[in-house]
């Protein structure tokens, strides 16, 4: 029997106002297991008119209240933790185990983090800058925020955008992916909960599922103050375009092309083993995956040959495989866009591991090696959103850099070497939001995360990601006494 997701707005699920749906389909199998509303303007509509009607009451709650409710939020989705982890690999096909420590149990940390957050919401202090005049800066939330999700990671991506916004006083109407929805309409459910036990406002937070039209509606929406995506770059430049039209803040996480540069003197064996991690984690569909490795000329034979072998003992498989690092790509089209990066490699490149669909049924995808690489192959340039790793080489520091910037993306990037002063220049010469050095894909809610060029702008995670989702107000008063007016008692 066939599942159907609903929207939810103003603490009650319903489906589109005209009936209109979507099929979801699960990845593993390719097949259709259930239905999602395909919202249109009327939906749009309300739930923008929910969240802002509640909006006034949440911005005037103190932050004890809003961390409490953040709390039990944390505490609600570790208590379902089987249903959401079940949820996510559904719509997803990852695997069960990985999905529950990798994803889910950050998620968690994440919510908890931005309750601490809220509690820490501080302008700087009150002073004469002008004679007679004390100024005062007051730090706000920005109002309604519309965002939008993607696909490949659901439950987290959600978290790291209501949670920052809901902790600094924002009402959020949230769109997961039309292929995702699970998991973002069972945290609906868990929140809307936790609101109603406390007495809140439901309508601070909403979800609508649909399309790429279903989220212009909502950017396009006069209501919102803020818009948020995650995603890739043609849709972050089509909301920007979208936002302009009425002056909305724009959030924006976007595609990556993260280089991994080897020197001659990296423990090989350690980057090869956390580089299949961190190339083929979530079949390779994460804007931080190492998917641009450039290893030394005299150390790139010997580097090639572990990658490959590593790479051809790494497995794909169904969720509930132990043994297996990453399920399939998320849709038909992601497996042909896969499919056709390898179908139109240059000549001069060499397959050294995968290169292939894996089985029949579903969206499977061997875990790839390419080597043999030049700097304006169009595999180097673009960004391929599945599990393949490509390998170049480089002569020197200087080239190495050059290699590693030469991509319109800079979001991620690591540097493997025992030399810290060289480690330290390119850390410095890197130009991308994250560097890591001798480790690569490592998150915490602690530290921020977000890139510049075509990788977007803004910061998820961290105090700088919470700051995001508020403004800045100038409050100046007059100190003279005489400048009140004498009916004041």
């Amino acid at each position: 029997m066939s599942t159907t997701f609903r929207n939810y707005i103003d603490g009650a699920f319903a489906d589109a106002s005209d009936g209109r749906t979507l099929d979801v389909v699960d990845p593993t199998t390719g097949d259709v297991y259930a239905t999602s509303p395909l919202s249109g303007a009327a939906d749009v509509d309300a739930a923008m008119a929910a969240a802002a009607a509640a909006f006034p009451v949440w911005r005037d709650t103190t932050p004890s209240v809003r961390q409490r409710a953040l709390l039990k939020i944390a505490d609600a989705m570790e208590a379902r933790a089987d249903e959401l982890v079940a949820a996510e690999s559904r719509d997803t096909g990852k695997p069960l185990h990985l999905t529950r420590s990798e994803e889910l149990a950050p998620a968690i940390d994440q919510v908890r983090f931005f309750a601490g957050a809220a509690r820490m919401l501080e302008g700087r202090s009150a002073g004469e800058y002008m004679e007679g005049m004390t100024s005062i800066i007051r730090r706000e939330p920005v109002g309604v925020c519309a965002q939008v999700a993607p696909w490949n990671y659901p439950l987290l991506m959600a978290v790291w955008k209501f949670a920052p916004a809901l902790a600094a006083g924002n009402a959020v109407v949230l769109k997961p992916s039309d292929t995702t929805p699970a998991s973002t309409v069972l945290i609906a459910e868990i929140i809307g909960g936790v609101l109603e036990a406390l007495a809140l406002p439901r309508g601070i937070f909403n979800v609508i599922c649909g399309d790429r039209e279903t989220g212009r509606l909502m950017v396009e929406h006069p209501t919102p103050a803020m818009a948020s995506i995650t995603g890739s770059v043609r849709a972050g430049i089509q909301v920007a375009q979208s936002a302009a039209k009425d002056v909305k803040r724009v959030h924006l996480e976007l595609g990556g092309k993260a280089p991994a540069v080897i020197f001659e003197d990296a423990d090989l064996a350690k980057a090869v083993e956390d580089l299949v991690v961190g190339g083929f984690f979530n079949a390779g569909q994460d804007c931080t995956a190492a998917t641009r490795v450039l290893v030394h000329e005299s150390v790139h034979d010997e580097f090639v040959a572990a990658l490959a072998k590593a790479a051809a003992d790494t497995r794909t498989g169904l969720p509930d495989d132990e043994d297996v690092l990453y399920g399939p790509l998320n849709n038909a089209g992601q497996l042909a866009q896969v499919s056709g990066f390898i179908e139109r490699l240059p000549e001069h490149a060499r397959i050294e591991a995968g290169g292939h669909r894996v089985g029949e049924q579903g969206y499977f995808y061997a875990p790839t090696v390419v080597s043999g690489l030049k700097q304006d192959d169009e595999i180097i340039q673009n960004e391929v959103f599945g599990p393949v790793i490509t390998v170049q080489s480089f002569t020197d520091e200087a080239q190495a850099v050059r290699y590693a910037n030469g991509v319109d993306y800079a979001l991620a990037s690591s540097v493997w070497t025992k030399d810290h002063a060289r480690a330290m220049r390119m850390s410095k010469n890197l130009d991308f939001g994250c560097v890591w050095i001798n480790t690569h894909m490592a998150l915490v809610a602690e530290m921020p995360h977000g890139g510049f060029k075509k990788s977007g702008y803004g910061k998820d995670l961290s105090a700088y990601g919470f700051e995001d989702y508020t403004r800045i107000k100038h409050v100046m008063t007059r100190r003279d006494p005489g400048a009140w007016s004498r009916s004041t008692p």
